[in-house]
């Protein structure tokens, strides 16, 4: 028979787990929505939010965890006025700070910059790649991957935003699973 701490434990443990499968698809959820739409919905950010609130409530961090993600949605506000970041990044990245446990906020935002880093050369690379002349408008591609390939040819061209909630959610993805 378990004692009552144990059943606590494994009740938290399970809790636990249970917030990191579905921050990791509110991430998911918020990367594929920035690719098609180039905007990032509040109720993810908000979701990610509580989550990352019920896991510094468990591990007994909420003050470190709350100070972080206030100190990088200062920082990302900042760069939000000059221009360098979206309002949906700026409270994405917020939200995953908070529930990236604190001593892991650190990495996040090197491997959010890493990612990042690839997202943009992959672009740079997308734009030297593609054919100058799209497809007439007439023709439209059945396949989804045609349909975005399409769209982010015109994106591209017109040297629309990148799909920043990628970056942060393949960075915050890679530390909550590999750290």
């Amino acid at each position: 028979m378990m004692a009552n701490g144990s059943l606590l434990l494994v009740g938290q443990m399970a809790l636990v787990q249970i917030a990191l499968v579905l921050g990791g698809i509110l991430l998911v959820a918020a990367a594929l929505h920035d690719v098609a739409a180039r905007t990032i919905p509040n109720w993810v950010s908000l979701s990610l939010f509580v989550l990352g609130v019920i896991l510094r409530c468990i591990d007994g961090k909420l003050v470190a965890g709350l100070s972080l993600g206030l100190a990088v949605f200062a920082v990302a506000t900042f760069c939000w006025k000059r221009g360098w970041m979206g309002g949906g990044d700026v409270k994405l990245l917020s939200a995953a700070a908070i529930f990236v446990p604190p001593l892991h906020v650190g990495d996040m935002l090197i491997a959010v910059t890493l990612t990042g880093g690839v997202v943009g050369l992959i672009y740079l690379l997308g734009r030297s790649l593609l054919p100058r002349k799209a497809a007439p408008a007439t023709v439209r591609p059945r396949r989804l991957l045609g349909r975005i390939l399409r769209v982010e040819r015109r994106r591209l061209s017109r040297g629309g935003p990148l799909p920043y909630a990628s970056a942060i959610a393949a960075g915050t993805l890679l530390v909550i699973f590999t750290g």
